[in-house]
């Protein structure tokens, strides 16, 4: 299991178990650096939580896949939180985010290249790459803007980004 994949298993373990928050122990060259992390988790196979960041919020990626960790296992809105008789049958991954670049339409997306995050307004949705259904662009930005509250027809600025997925 990559480093980064146990660290988001044993910050859930130790919070859904113990209620603690974990403080990463060795940090490696890799976890000093600040990025966007997701942390998906799923339980046989079906998404079970997924939360993160799409800029860095915390010192390092350590902690920010602890604090996503945490948050994916027990503040998805769509999942109620994980129980402590689930976590041996859990499975994670954990998608790092290059920094977002403007683009200027759906033609510079490639759904299993690019993550993609719509914007109108204070309403923003993300949605990571290389999702299984999700074949287009214009399918990729229609799920964010559901996820977002945005209408079909309103106006977005869109932005791709890249990930490096550890699963």
């Amino acid at each position: 299991m990559h480093p980064l994949v146990q660290l988001a298993k044993e910050a859930v373990e130790k919070f859904v178990a113990m209620g603690e928050t974990m403080a990463p122990g060795e940090i490696t060259a890799e976890m000093q650096v600040r990025a966007g992390a997701f942390v998906s988790i799923k339980l046989n196979g079906e998404l079970r939580g997924c939360i993160g960041t799409i800029a860095p919020t915390r010192a390092n990626l350590a902690e920010e896949i602890v604090q996503n960790a945490i948050g994916s296992a027990l503040r998805d809105p769509r999942f109620p939180p994980v129980m402590v008789n689930e976590l041996p049958y859990l499975s994670y991954s954990v998608d790092v985010l290059s920094s977002p670049e403007l683009v200027a339409g759906e033609k510079e997306l490639d759904p299993k290249r690019y993550g993609v995050i719509v914007e109108s307004g204070d309403r923003r949705g993300l949605l990571l790459p290389d999702l299984e259904g999700v074949d287009t662009p214009e399918h990729q930005v229609l799920i964010c803007k559901l996820k977002a509250g945005i209408g079909f027809q309103e106006p977005v600025t869109l932005y791709r980004f890249e990930v490096k997925r550890y699963s």
